[in-house]
């Protein structure tokens, strides 16, 4: 028992190592070191959640309960950025990284783990500067409960994850599809549940809406933010299935997938 405890421990570890390494790699290749480097990782959300911002910014938002049009649209579009980062770009993770498969130790889940993990990290602090921005600014109040933003972001951070698993399957198999991925998330933004409250809807869009994982996410994320916005959409349960179910079948793709690389 104690022999497999330690196994296990040592794996992880080894694991951990491993995405580190494949983040630093990521930042590298995809900022390089030139003019600001590193730093657009979060400079490119952040300037795009600004400008979201300012044209929200004279909107009056039919919501009752503190809710205000700046952090609204704010926390909206960075968590949708987040979601549409980490799948658009596991369409083109093997062409990037497949010389990398031939390193044992590196598999394909590491490889967009290590992607995941940048946006999310990167997600959260974007959402934690202009928060914090709007605040001082006196165009937003401090989050009502920080512990469901948190979650909020956690749970947008897997359903992504368990997407790009998915894509990158899809992507290798049927280039078609693959290329597909880009215009089917902007036209998901939409639906998402990114700029829009649950309750602007009629009762019969409300009923179609409530199935897709990504709305009650959004809805908790408000609940989150802002005290008293009514929380009767938001919830863990339906997104936390949905995303184990997509976990499976993503991780159940990258098993079947592996076998068929070539490794040149």
């Amino acid at each position: 028992m104690g022999s497999r405890a330690t196994d296990t421990r040592t794996s992880a570890g080894i694991q951990s190592a491993v995405i580190g390494a494949l983040i630093l790699r990521e930042l590298h290749t995809r900022f390089g070191r030139e003019n600001i480097g590193y730093l657009w990782l979060f400079a490119e959300p952040l300037l795009l959640a600004v400008a979201v911002g300012a044209l929200h910014s004279q909107q009056h938002l039919p919501l009752s309960g503190g809710v205000r049009s700046i952090p609204f649209a704010f926390a909206g579009y960075a968590l949708f950025i987040m979601f549409r980062s980490t799948v658009s770009r596991a369409e083109t993770l093997l062409e990037a990284n497949r010389p990398l498969l031939n390193h044992r130790r590196v598999t394909i889940f590491d490889m967009l783990a290590a992607r995941a993990v940048l946006e999310v990290c990167s997600t959260v602090l974007v959402l934690a500067l202009l928060l914090f921005a709007a605040w001082i600014g006196g165009f937003a109040d401090l989050p009502a409960d920080p512990l469901l933003v948190v979650a909020a972001v956690g749970l947008m951070g897997w359903f992504s994850f368990a997407c790009s698993m998915i894509v990158t399957a899809l992507a290798h198999e049927s280039p078609v599809s693959g290329r597909l991925i880009h215009p089917l998330l902007y036209l998901s933004m939409p639906l998402s549940g990114a700029f829009f409250a649950m309750v602007w809807l009629p009762e019969s869009f409300r009923a179609v809406l409530q199935w897709v994982p990504t709305v009650p996410i959004f809805e908790l994320l408000r609940t989150g933010l802002f005290e008293g916005y009514d929380d009767s959409w938001a919830g863990l349960a339906y997104p936390v299935a949905v995303c184990g179910f997509l976990t499976l079948i993503g991780l159940a793709g990258l098993r079947m997938l592996r076998p068929r690389l070539e490794l040149t």
